[in-house]
């Protein structure tokens, strides 16, 4: 499996890697500091450079189900690497940084809209999620109002492991209606806003609900007899 650096530091924006293997997904290194595309999140961009100053873009990042390994996708008509070279993996940390801030963002809006969440998407500008509602009238300056005052409160945010027992013990923790997060490996991943919010997350986030900044309420959208879907954007 690769060494997820990001799981213990989403603020790492780089780290010294080996090739390990090369295949048509991609170039899959021992250690990481890329996150790969999962839970809405889109995996990270960036560059693997060489010892002697081989640049090779890096255009996404992918998670082979069932192996813990991790693709580092190039791009088209980048530098071959070969297995044992060591290399700096560095991500566009500013694209990053904007995917943990409406990440974190995401999770407030669950902890204002009482609701089982049905889809979502982070992006660098925007997210949205999609809630389980029939019947149900939203109010959009109420919803930026709450969300705003979350993120001035400046909640600390961290990371915590629970067993699956814990888990199965505390179905509420989930509120992902589609996904539900991955168990059987003995623990799970918690993402805790301090007094807000808890719920599985393997994502990268924020370390505090200030570094999100102002953010409004877009376009709610109808989809469906039961599906409201809710847009955030910075504020900015």
């Amino acid at each position: 499996m690769t060494e997820e650096f990001f799981r213990a530091d989403a603020y790492a924006k780089s780290c010294e890697a080996a090739v390990t293997t090369i295949t048509d997904g991609g170039i899959v290194l021992d250690r990481t500091v890329f996150y790969p595309l999962g839970g809405g999140q889109p995996g990270d961009t960036g560059v693997l450079t060489t010892a002697n100053g081989t640049v090779v873009d890096i255009t996404d990042t992918v998670k082979e189900m069932g192996t813990g390994i991790h693709l580092h996708v190039p791009a088209d008509g980048a530098p071959a690497l070969q297995v044992g070279d060591r290399v700096t993996a560095e991500i566009d940390w500013e694209r990053r940084y904007k995917h943990m801030r409406i990440h974190s963002c995401l999770h407030l809006l669950c902890a204002v809209i009482d609701g089982g969440v049905t889809g979502g998407s982070i992006g660098a500008e925007k997210g949205r999620l999609d809630f389980d509602l029939p019947d149900t009238t939203l109010d959009k300056e109420h919803i930026t109002a709450e969300l705003n005052r979350l993120i001035g409160e400046n909640h600390p945010i961290g990371a915590k492991w629970i067993s699956d027992q814990d888990l199965a013990a505390n179905p509420d923790l989930v509120r992902t209606m589609s996904v539900k997060p991955p168990s059987g490996q003995g623990r799970v991943r918690v993402l805790e806003i301090e007094g807000v919010d808890l719920q599985p997350c393997g994502g990268t986030h924020v370390k505090a609900t200030g570094e999100i900044g102002r953010v409004r309420v877009g376009k709610i959208e109808n989809k469906g007899k039961h599906n409201r879907r809710v847009n955030v954007l910075f504020d900015e």
